[in-house]
């Protein structure tokens, strides 16, 4: 399966490849349990395995694509109850991380995200080292 032509069906609902396609059930204001694979940088920043989120969304990876975009350096990272991929990451870059939930939706001052504060020492160290 090719995913060099990829869109997103919200843009472009009449593509050949949707790699971003509608959710079978919307997830705006739902807050869903995700699983979180093991040795990832989920796991790492988490230090846990499974997490709850809250979602604003009604898209995302197209099920037809799940086993392609494991083949390519990307990695699913976290998955809801119905095994639908909630979270990846580029194991290949220091901090290439995507979800469809919103992180800082969760994030309060002087208490960020996991993910957000993962996010801003990465860039810490990136600047360090140049």
């Amino acid at each position: 399966m090719d995913i060099d032509a990829a869109e997103h069906e919200e843009t472009s609902p009449n593509a050949q490849t949707l790699l971003i396609s509608k959710l079978s059930c919307s997830l705006v204001n739902k807050y869903q349990t995700i699983t979180i694979q093991p040795e990832s940088l989920f796991s790492q920043i988490y230090g846990q395995h499974e997490v709850t989120e809250r979602f604003v969304c009604n898209y995302g990876l197209n099920p037809k694509f799940k086993e392609v975009i494991e083949r390519k350096s990307l990695k699913i990272a976290g998955i809801d109850q119905e095994e639908q991929v909630r979270a990846i990451e580029d194991s290949d870059h220091p901090f290439y991380i995507g979800t469809l939930y919103q992180p800082q939706l969760s994030s309060h001052p002087g208490k960020p995200h996991p993910l957000i504060a993962a996010y801003i020492k990465a860039i810490i160290n990136y600047l360090a080292t140049t």
